[in-house]
């Protein structure tokens, strides 16, 4: 990768990496739908300030507009509600090691998708590894019998799927777009779905109450989802979905510091080791 290519992929991992630790502190005060609902729409201001400056050509086919409406829903709306609800009921290290077995999905939808982009050997190995480490994790709550956690933990890997469809229907629907349009657009589906559903199933609404909460919200709004979303869709058709997605290499590594230096997480043994396997798949199936 160039160098403009590694800066973006440093600065995409450390604001995704660290968005598990803020979710984990705002929905302690609001529910995930409300959670998700305020972070998207501080992206959308933050996008549209960067809109005004940079003034990209928009979509001129109804094709596009239909796959970037779409988006909003596979791609933001609904993982990022997927995450913060499971954020409820495991650390946030937890969840920021399995958010990393995205890339495992991606490598296995890519090779059936997108002749250039085919599975190897390598890549085979490493996505065995990847579901060993996903497991392991899944067994930290079968060998302590709390089953919420699994509820939590498949909500988790429901997430991933949906990044993982949604970044090889994006490579293939949205080339040549702006990525300020490709952030920008699915943001304003997402937040006009989740305004609609979340009056309905979080009634009473809860509004943050507490300053913490807001730091939050701004975080995840304008480094975790407008920054974040303009340089993933940047990474996505200039680097490719696979090795993207080797940005979820780093999720661990900063989920894991973040959660045990400030939350006074566990680091226990399933940790430590779904960690390592996941993040050693995810060597593998990026190698040459």
């Amino acid at each position: 990768m160039k160098t403009k290519d590694w800066l973006a992929f440093i600065t995409l991992s450390l604001a995704w990496g660290s968005s598990f630790f803020w979710i984990k502190i705002a929905v302690q005060d609001i529910g995930p739908f409300m959670l998700v609902a305020l972070r998207v729409l501080f992206g959308i201001l933050g996008l549209l300030l960067v809109m005004l400056i940079r003034r990209p050509t928009r979509p001129s086919n109804w094709r596009a507009w239909r796959s970037l409406l779409i988006l909003g829903i596979t791609n933001t709306a609904l993982p990022f509600v997927l995450i913060s609800w499971a954020e409820q009921y495991m650390d946030s290290a937890v969840a920021a090691i399995l958010n990393s077995s995205v890339t495992v999905f991606i490598a296995l939808f890519a090779h059936f998708v997108l002749p250039d982009d085919r599975l190897t050997r390598n890549r085979i190995l490493g996505v065995l590894i990847g579901f060993a480490g996903v497991i392991t994790l899944v067994g930290r709550d079968l060998a302590s019998g709390v089953t919420v956690n699994l509820l939590a933990q498949g909500a988790m890997i429901v997430a991933v799927l949906f990044y993982a469809g949604s970044s090889i229907f994006a490579r293939i629907n949205l080339k040549g777009l702006s990525p300020i349009v490709q952030a920008l657009v699915p943001l304003i589906s997402a937040d006009a779905f989740l305004w609609t559903l979340t009056p309905i199933v979080e009634t009473p609404l809860r509004f943050p109450t507490l300053p913490l909460t807001w730091i939050a919200l701004l975080w995840l709004g304008l480094i975790g989802s407008c920054t974040a979303y303009l340089l993933y869709y940047y990474l996505l058709h200039s680097v490719g979905p696979t090795r993207m997605a080797m940005v979820a290499y780093s999720f661990p590594v900063v989920g894991v510091f973040l959660g045990v230096l400030f939350l006074h997480e566990a680091l226990d043994i399933y940790m430590i080791s779904g960690a390592v396997l996941i993040v050693g798949s995810l060597y593998i199936v990026n190698r040459k």
